[in-house]
């Protein structure tokens, strides 16, 4: 379990983040989002010990990141590693096989045969997304306990990505790994995650199951037989509300069957209900608190 506690952190004086409490348990796929400059690369490079936190505690397991034991079971693929202009995946292998002794040839040769890689060229010639598959097959073979996760998705094709996830997910099923991945592909980590975290304004503002967390609002597409003031919704718990004549598009904060009750006393023409993702989730979390207002 990693466990993260009153966590400050400031970069040349200016504070990035503040009072971070956060937990992620074991086996679970935790989804890291916010907008640009939120402080999401920051968080995972303080719980990887790139960064040290200027106050606040880091466990993993019960001791503190700096420990050579938290970071022996923890893995960091950030957004655009390192590598020299002659380095290949064979001397990427042998690199990190310094740092993870217990690191499985045979586990990267597999997902490097699944992605269609040359472990033998340059990798100034690979494609971002090869580049990312290839980092990906090296994390899965140090076979971390924890795997940390920066844009993961970037510069994936759509086929990548679908191998990128049975992947993970497998090293998750099989050998009980927990990630915490950071993206911007919100409709990718609702596929693949079951935990979330919304840092907004330096700190997590929102987390918790991700399935739970969109179950608790609803969306409704309606339309009347004659226009109507918005004013006539001013008692229920929407978030947002998109009015075109005599239609209107309504997200509410509550469960479904109550709400289209307390919507067909409105006596529209037309009601019925719509899914509702996690992208849209994210945009009425954020909004709310003062973003793009």
């Amino acid at each position: 379990m990693i466990e993260i506690k009153k966590l400050h952190h400031k970069i040349d004086g200016n504070e990035i983040l503040r009072d971070i409490n956060l937990t992620l348990q074991e086996g679970s796929v935790m989804g890291l989002v916010g907008i640009n400059g939120a402080g999401k690369t920051t968080l995972l490079r303080l719980i990887s010990g790139v960064y040290t936190a200027a106050e606040g505690e880091i466990l993993i397991d019960g001791v503190g990141v700096g420990d050579e034991r938290a970071r022996e079971s923890l893995f960091f693929l950030p957004d655009d590693p390192y590598y020299t202009a002659h380095t290949t995946g064979n001397s990427l292998f042998k690199l990190y096989k310094t740092f993870y002794p217990h690191m499985s040839r045979e586990v990267f040769l597999s997902h490097m045969a699944g992605f269609k890689l040359d472990e033998k060229k340059p990798i100034r010639n690979f494609s971002k997304g090869m580049k990312r598959q290839l980092f990906v097959a090296l994390a899965l073979a140090v076979k971390p306990k924890y795997l940390l996760l920066d844009e993961a998705f970037d510069g994936l094709d759509p086929l990548a990505r679908l191998s990128f996830k049975k992947a993970i997910n497998k090293a998750v099923e099989e050998e009980g790994m927990s990630v915490i991945i950071s993206s911007h592909s919100l409709r990718e980590l609702e596929d693949f995650c079951d935990s979330y975290a919304l840092i907004d304004k330096m700190t997590v503002t929102s987390s918790g199951d991700i399935a739970e967390k969109i179950n608790s609002f609803c969306k409704f597409q309606l339309a009347f037989t004659e226009e109507f003031e918005e004013s006539v919704f001013s008692g229920l718990p929407y978030v947002s509300l998109e009015k075109s004549g005599r239609f209107v598009r309504i997200v509410l904060k509550g469960e479904a069957k109550r709400m289209l009750s307390a919507l067909e006393e409105l006596n529209p023409v037309i009601v019925e209900e719509m899914p509702m993702d996690f992208e849209e989730l994210f945009i009425h979390e954020v909004e709310e608190r003062g973003h793009n207002k």
